[in-house]
């Protein structure tokens, strides 16, 4: 049990710290393996093939999203049809709202079934533009971006994510589960985050902080800027296929929705392109990067998986007494902190803690949405895949300056949203 703490101590010292996670991550899930005893090189669970396996096991999911992603985001840069929506966006709304551009746009999108890794290359561009426009730290891009995606939509009552339907799996009920606490919790976390968020950004403000244009931000001449129209139009593209093709396709609706996307873009923007083969080359490594930074950390949480202790503090969070939904609350909550996954701390824990509160009468609906809510709480810890593509290989930033405003609204706010759940699963 001492490994696993000091290796995943270690893991996010190290991360907060801008190490590098083909190194770090393989490094600690070493540290983890053999404080557990668990075989370097032979037999059925030994180091090498279980960090790989989860490594190469990320990277045969989501390949081809992080790819069409990346290449999507890419071309509403180059095109210049990002700058476009968004000075449409300010022009309409005023430069005090692009923060709250940025977060709706995530919503939307999010909400609508893209997954939230797609949604951080898809709205990057908008955001980096929205920013320069209303001239705020970039720094808070990345915090803008997840609190969108991982928080009050991610896990809501109807929401097509994994996080909200592999409950469904487990507990026998539908995607709409408990859906009247489930909305007050929404509205809770969307109304405390985005205060929280815009407060930090206006303190920031007043300390003089302001947007720092770098080299290698997009340079699209303003004269060569798109209809604001030709940018919508592929983002509701991927928006409108995701959701006709979920249903039949599952995860897989993403890759013909973002097909969609990039042909649209590319098609209706065709005249705008700036740097084409730049931008391809430039999406296909940016997409190579997140997603190995990613798979790293997979490869930790695979090889923590394995350990005995970790199998001790599954069976230790499902046993504790009381209340069975904070129980269950805790035992999600531990479980995606350690393995930095949403959708894996439900995984490993529904299975084992499903039937035990079940038998002993909880509500499965209330159960489902506790579960979902708490999943997407201390998942988004530096070392989760999410926030280390979305900091590092999506916006360039680091987790010194990005992750504070990122950790409050994502990690802080979903808490608060978890004990809301419960008090009222309580009361009524």
């Amino acid at each position: 049990m001492l490994g696993l703490v000091v290796g995943l101590g270690l893991l996010i010292a190290l991360t907060m710290r801008g190490m590098n996670l083909f190194i770090t991550a393989p490094l600690c899930a070493l540290l983890v393996a053999l404080s557990s005893g668990v075989p370097l090189f032979t037999g059925e669970l030994n180091f090498v093939e279980v960090y790989m396996d989860g490594f190469a096991g990320f990277v045969a999911a989501w390949f081809f999203m992080f790819l069409l992603g990346s290449l999507f985001g890419k071309f509403m840069e180059d095109t210049g049809a990002a700058d476009s929506v968004a000075q449409w966006i300010v022009g309409r709304l005023g430069r005090k709202h692009a923060l709250l551009a940025v977060v709706l746009g995530c919503a939307v999108l999010t909400y609508g079934g893209v997954s939230v890794f797609v949604v951080a290359f898809s709205v990057y561009p908008m955001a980096l533009s929205l920013f320069k426009d209303a001239n705020l730290p970039r720094r808070f891009i990345p915090a803008a971006l997840a609190f969108g995606s991982v928080t009050f939509t991610m896990t809501s009552a109807g929401s097509p994510e994994i996080q909200n339907w592999i409950p469904v799996r487990h507990l026998g009920t539908s995607p709409y589960a408990a859906w009247e606490v489930s909305l007050v919790v929404a509205v809770l976390m969307a109304t405390l985050g985005y205060w929280w968020l815009d407060s930090m950004v206006s303190r920031a403000v007043e300390r003089g902080e302001r947007f720092d244009a770098r080299e290698g931000d997009p340079a699209v001449p303003e004269r060569d800027l798109p209809s604001p129209v030709s940018g919508l139009i592929p983002l509701l593209a991927v928006l409108g296929l995701a959701f006709i093709f979920h249903d039949d396709l599952q995860q897989n609706a993403l890759i013909v929705a973002l097909a969609g996307g990039v042909a649209a873009i590319g098609l209706i923007n065709f005249k705008h392109f700036h740097r084409p083969h730049d931008a391809i080359a430039e999406a296909t490594t940016g997409a190579l990067i997140a997603i190995g930074n990613t798979s790293a950390v997979v490869g930790f949480g695979s090889v923590a998986k394995v350990t005995p202790a970790f199998s001790a503090a599954v069976a230790a969070m499902t046993g504790i007494p009381g209340n069975e939904l904070v129980g269950a609350a805790l035992a999600v909550s531990t479980i995606a902190g350690l393995t930095g996954s949403a959708s894996g701390g439900l995984a490993i824990a529904l299975p084992a803690i499903g039937e035990h509160y079940l038998e002993r009468g909880v509500n499965p609906e209330q159960l489902h949405r506790i579960a979902s809510i708490s999943s997407g709480a201390l998942d988004s810890l530096p070392h989760n895949g999410y926030v280390v593509t979305t900091i590092r290989a999506i916006c360039k930033e680091t987790h010194q300056s990005a992750y504070g405003p990122l950790a409050a609204v994502t990690v802080v706010v979903p808490l608060i949203g978890v004990a809301v759940a419960v008090a009222l699963f309580m009361l009524f």
